[in-house]
């Protein structure tokens, strides 16, 4: 019933190539998940040990970075299963057999359009929805855990650097962070590097702190001596202080990453009332991903065609070198247009728009008529010649 109402093909051919495509999804899909959960599994362990952080309350972390990663990982998934499954029947002769009786690369995408639109479905659903309630949930994760960026936690017994290496500080012994987001240190060491004279500071206490006003993170040093010069020299300034702020992190650094990730967890009804150059580039990048599946889709087939002398993976080899091609494209286009150096009516649409002309081109190619093509394309270009 569902066949006939949906018009999707439901002949041995179709069922055959589905099963093997949807075979080669999961499989693809599973292998590249495991490998980037994996990595990210691992990378969570790790930052669990060196900041003292219970694994229990980095778990949900991971899978709110799991979620957001599945689109991506889905869309590579089914451009290789396509791939693979059309030039496996090549492969075997059985796609020669079909093109002998007129059924070409039309009739792959046919084939395929019942998978393909699924996967539209669900990739829109996860980038329109899913993905920004993942990152939201897990903004608000990190906030429970204290640990939304490298500079939350200082620990006891280990040289940390901060400002790009500008500032080595050291503390003997470190305490958690209090409710009030401050952290208590003693026997304190710091060496701030500088072009005119190196500056080396010993404090008896220490508080980190986060200024209300402007954001900045700042160290609190208690009772210590401040040296301004090298050992050696003339002249050394020799200071002693009470209480002395030094600021460790900038207010604008953590001002220009709160602005991406707040976009970044609103919902996509928000975007479409904010008019800024960051909720437009995000916007798109949203509607991209499902876009991209069904260009890539149709690439796919051109690409899985294959004949039984080639070599093995040649086919797979470009067809990763396109998605890594398309996918960064689009993120080049994104930043761009957060910096201001794009126009938001080009973005994203243009990556697209490059993609589906390369298409054609392969297509036509593929056809003989390449040079068809580029006349007709070239005849838009020339000025029309009037009548006397």
């Amino acid at each position: 019933m569902l066949y006939k109402i949906f018009n999707i093909p439901n002949t041995i051919i179709s069922r055959y190539l589905l099963k093997n495509l949807i075979i080669f999804l999961l499989s693809i899909f599973f292998i590249v998940g495991l490998i980037v959960f994996g990595n990210q599994f691992v990378l969570t362990v790790q930052e669990s040990v060196e900041h003292g952080i219970p694994f229990q309350e980095l778990m949900p972390i991971v899978g709110f970075n799991m979620l957001r990663d599945i689109p991506v990982i889905f869309s590579l998934s089914l451009f290789l299963a396509i791939i693979i499954s059309i030039s496996q029947m090549y492969k075997s002769s059985e796609a020669v057999v079909m093109n002998s009786f007129g059924m070409g690369d039309k009739a792959f995408i046919y084939y395929i359009q019942p998978i393909v639109i699924f996967s539209f479905i669900v990739v829109f659903f996860l980038t329109i929805y899913a993905v920004p309630w993942a990152k939201q949930q897990k903004s608000y994760a990190e906030d429970e855990t204290v640990n939304a960026s490298e500079f939350s936690f200082i620990t006891e017994g280990k040289f940390e650097n901060f400002k790009n290496g500008e500032i080595i500080f050291y503390a003997s012994e470190s305490s958690g962070i209090d409710n009030a987001g401050e952290q208590n240190m003693e026997e304190v060491f710091i060496y701030v590097s500088s072009k005119e004279s190196p500056v080396i500071v010993l404090a008896s206490e220490a508080t980190k702190y986060t200024d209300s006003k402007n954001q900045s993170i700042y160290l609190r040093l208690k009772d210590g001596v401040r040296y301004e010069g090298l050992p050696g020299n003339l002249n050394v300034n020799i200071l002693d202080f009470d209480q002395y702020d030094l600021e460790i992190v900038s207010g604008e650094v953590q001002k220009s990453l709160s602005n991406f990730s707040e976009v970044e967890e609103k919902t996509s009804i928000n975007l479409l009332t904010d008019d800024s150059l960051l909720a437009n580039a995000e916007m798109q990048w949203r509607f991209s991903q499902p876009i991209s599946i069904l260009i890539l889709s149709i690439i796919g087939v051109l690409l899985g065609k294959a004949s039984p002398r080639n070599g093995k993976g040649i086919n797979l080899l470009i067809g990763v070198l396109i998605f890594m091609i398309y996918n960064n494209g689009l993120l080049v286009a994104k930043t761009s247009i957060e910096n201001g150096e794009l126009n938001p009516m080009v973005g994203l649409w243009s990556v697209h728009l490059l993609f589906i002309l390369f298409f054609l081109f392969l297509y036509h190619l593929r056809e003989g008529k390449l040079l068809y093509f580029i006349d007709k394309i070239l005849i838009l270009f020339k000025p029309e010649k009037k009548n006397v």
